[in-house]
């Protein structure tokens, strides 16, 4: 069953959505429907940790500017050098 919703969004953003929508080949009402369900789905899956991993959070201390991205590339460079 469908059911007709009325959403009030910025003019450019709806000019935007419906140029994407277009792009796409797909109506806007199926983006929007397809992003909610995504948004939905995710947010009824429930994160299980071990309780092994829930000890370890928190052992470590890091900097408040810790990038771990650029640590993570620094390390995959070395490793392949």
């Amino acid at each position: 069953m469908t059911t007709k919703l009325t959403l009030t969004i910025e003019d450019h953003v709806i000019d935007s959505a419906k140029a994407y929508a277009r792009k796409k080949g797909e109506s806007l009402s199926n983006i929007v429907e397809n992003y909610l369900k995504s948004i939905t789905a995710q947010a009824d899956k429930e994160i299980i940790i071990s309780e092994k991993v829930s000890r370890m959070m928190g052992v470590i201390k890091l900097p408040g500017d810790y990038d771990y991205k650029t640590e993570l590339g620094k390390a995959i460079t070395k490793e392949h050098q």
